[in-house]
Order: structure tokens, then C-alpha cells, then sequence
């Protein structure tokens, strides 16, 4: 009877961990669209082809982040009511909370603005991650073909670091380190990211995902 059990095993090892994902469109804005999915155990995926991409932005959030973001999720009942306020206000794009558990039909949200305050709170998570992930794509494009572009996106990382805003500050360190140990970069860029680079490898254990409104 042993064999019995091992394709029930197989498929609970197969299962996938519950998933979060947000997504903004927002015509004229930069970036018009987004969306970034966070699994259970903190992979994060990030992209803003509006299409199925093969190569979105991955990292790993931290394991308090990540379960701050599931806490609210659940608070809001996994997005199975509605959120958008009704009120007449200011179009700021069409903002998607979607939650896919491990087993069962996923549910989600569409709104434009929410008077919920725990909504409102796991927006500004969302949005600093996907900041946070925009801010690399700027990074990495202007390591790689805009050199004098590299000092006022490392101000960007910068500006989203003292503001607590930076998610998962770790995955900057690979194009920090390049950018300090290569001559091509100016002294002063790459004295910038070794600066920052000392910072996010010993960070506050406050400067992750901030909850701040």
C-alpha cells in the first residue's frame, strides 16, 4: 500500500506557495505599467512589459517583508471585496491586488483609489517595491550604456534608502561593487556606490519595506 502514498506526496512537494501580486496601469506615467508578484517564500518577480515576460527582474525579499505583505492581504480577506472607494478623485491608474492561494480559485481587487487603510498600507508596500525595482532597472541600464547616467541613478537608490523605501537593498550589491571597482566610472560615482554598498550589506534592521503611509 506504500506506492499509494507517494503520488499524493509528489504532488504536495509540487505545490506552488501561495502568491501576491500587484499591478498598475497608468497611461503617461513612467512606467505605464508594472506588476510584481511575490510568492510566500519571498521570491519576487518584477516586470513592466505589459506582455508575458520571459526574463522579469527576480529577487528575494525579506522574510518579515514578506509576511507583512501576506498579514495585510488577509486583513483585506485576500481581495474577495471590494476596495475602490467610490468617491470621485483624481484617475491615478487601474491598481490590481490579486491573490492565488496554494489550492483553490484565485481572487482579486481592481481599483483606482481605496479609503481602506490596511489597502492603503499594502499599496505603499507594493509601491516602494516596484520603485525599488525601477530604480535597478535605471541602474543596470546606465551601468551598461549610459556611464553618465550612473551618478543620478545611484541618487535615486539613494533618495529611496533614506526614505526607507528601498526593498530588499542586498540585490544592489553585484552592479555597486562593479560600479566602485572599475576605473571607466568617475571617482566620485564610484565612491558613491562603495558608500552605499557598505551601507546595504549592514542596513538598520528598520529600512526594509517601509509601512509608512
Amino acid at each position: 500500500m506504500k506506492f499509494l502514498v507517494f503520488p499524493f506526496l509528489a504532488v504536495s512537494l509540487l505545490a506552488a506557495p501561495p502568491k501576491l501580486s500587484y499591478s498598475r496601469s497608468f497611461p503617461g506615467s513612467t512606467p505605464e505599467y508594472f506588476e510584481l508578484t511575490v510568492d510566500r517564500t519571498g521570491q519576487l518577480e518584477y516586470t513592466e512589459s505589459v506582455k508575458k515576460d520571459d526574463q522579469p527582474l527576480k529577487t528575494v525579499l525579506p522574510e518579515a517583508d514578506t509576511a507583512a505583505l501576506f498579514a495585510l492581504a488577509q486583513q483585506l480577506n485576500y481581495f474577495k471585496d471590494p476596495l475602490e472607494s467610490g468617491l470621485k478623485v483624481a484617475n491615478t491608474g487601474k491598481k490590481t491586488f490579486r491573490y492565488e492561494p496554494e489550492n483553490g480559485p484565485a481572487s482579486q481587487a481592481v481599483f483606482n483609489y481605496s479609503s481602506n487603510e490596511t489597502a492603503q498600507q499594502l499599496l505603499k508596500r507594493f509601491e516602494d517595491i516596484a520603485s525599488t525595482e525601477h530604480a535597478y532597472i535605471d541602474l543596470d541600464t546606465s551601468v551598461h550604456f549610459d556611464k553618465l547616467g550612473v551618478n543620478d541613478a545611484l541618487a535615486e537608490i539613494e533618495a529611496l534608502w533614506l526614505h526607507k523605501q528601498l526593498a530588499a537593498p542586498s540585490q544592489f550589491i553585484p552592479l555597486l561593487t562593479r560600479i566602485a571597482t572599475h576605473d571607466s566610472f568617475m571617482h566620485l560615482v564610484r565612491e558613491r556606490a562603495a558608500r552605499l554598498k557598505d551601507e546595504f550589506q549592514s542596513p538598520p534592521a528598520s529600512v526594509a519595506v517601509s509601512s509608512q503611509k
